[in-house]
């Protein structure tokens, strides 16, 4: 089901003021790419984009359509790692959050 306008506007107010909520949506997003979960790393990712810089804005900055952008991460989007590691670069600047990654040993 498509999120609603209203709903999306929601998302984005709270971003702007949570720095909390910014942090959060773009971890989800990252740890549902790195544990496999492609469909709902992009759905995920989307969520980051819309809720922090727009797609509009978002493809200013990658050199690219917004329309290439939102069919990336769309339901059956496939973009590529170069682009897929633009977006998280360009998502960690503007909403100042920085990721990193580190090895958990299995617990079995």
């Amino acid at each position: 089901m498509p999120l609603t306008r209203d709903f999306r506007e929601t998302v984005r107010a709270r971003a702007e003021r949570d720095p909390l909520f910014r942090e959060a949506l773009l971890r989800e997003a990252v740890q549902d790419l790195l544990v496999g979960d492609a469909a709902g790393g992009r759905a995920a990712m989307r969520e980051a984009i819309n809720a922090t810089i727009g797609f509009e804005a978002l493809a200013e900055r990658m050199n690219k359509s917004p329309k290439s952008l939102m069919r990336m991460f769309g339901r059956n989007g496939n973009p590529t790692a170069e682009n897929l590691l633009g977006v998280i670069a360009i998502l960690q600047a503007e909403t100042g959050v920085h990721l990193t990654v580190r090895a958990v040993a299995d617990a079995a």
